[in-house]
């Protein structure tokens, strides 16, 4: 009974950690994502952009969760362990609704992302952030424009464009940048790619989360129902 105690208490162990992993992990990808892609929060609704922040908040909570689960197998607590069990349990069906949701609005990102698009176009002459935001996603992506340099003709109601839509080494031959020596490609299609790519790594990375986290939340189950069972016993 002793050893069979002490195997679940040392499995329950290591899972903990595992699960702290886990939460160190998903507050990674949320503070890389941030730090990362943030500039482009203007060209997405501020109800995708929360998604790092959640992410964020989530993984810290989960570290901290995960004292009480360490804390109660070493000092073999049985109330300690149901506690992180419960809390545990609460955080992984807040993931999968949060997954959920992630996933419901992913289907709509690109009518989401093209109002936005057309919102910070629309506004370009009057918002810095706008013209910044802009200039910075049209140079990081060699593109121009929504769609293409066409879209900018609202704007400067000429063929000039701005420098970010033309590369260097076309700026050098030619006087302005003009719809002729601007970047083909529209910046839309390359955003949705980048996140989308993003995306599916997160899914990846979500499930194997969610797979740690159940079975520990399974194991501090049963190391809790043995806390009990080696009390009625003495």
């Amino acid at each position: 009974m002793a050893s069979g105690l002490g195997c679940i208490k040392c499995i329950t162990f290591f899972c903990n950690l595992l699960f702290a992993l886990t939460g160190l992990l998903i507050l990674f990808v949320g503070a890389m994502v941030q730090l990362n892609y943030s500039h482009y929060s203007n060209f997405v609704s501020d109800q995708i952009w929360t998604a790092p922040i959640i992410l964020i908040i989530v993984g810290s909570i989960v570290a901290f969760i995960c004292f009480l689960g360490c804390c109660g197998a070493l000092k073999e607590n049985g109330c300690m362990i149901l506690s992180f069990a419960i809390l545990a349990f609460v955080i992984f069906v807040c993931e999968i609704g949060l997954g959920i949701a992630g996933y419901m609005k992913h289907t709509g990102l690109r009518r989401i992302m093209e109002a936005q698009f057309n919102v910070t176009m629309r506004d370009y002459n009057e918002r810095d952030d706008y013209r910044d935001a802009w200039s910075l996603l049209q140079s990081e992506l060699e593109c121009c424009g929504t769609y293409g340099p066409s879209d900018w003709e609202a704007v400067y109601h000429n063929t000039t464009l701005h420098a970010s839509c033309c590369p260097v080494i076309v700026l050098n031959e030619a006087d302005k940048c003009t719809t002729a020596h601007a970047s083909p490609d529209g910046c839309l299609n390359k955003l949705i790619h980048i996140l989308d790519s993003n995306a599916l790594v997160l899914a990846g990375v979500v499930l194997g989360v969610a797979s740690i986290q159940l079975l520990t939340i399974l194991f501090a189950c049963c190391l809790c129902r043995s806390f009990c069972r080696s009390y009625q016993t003495v």
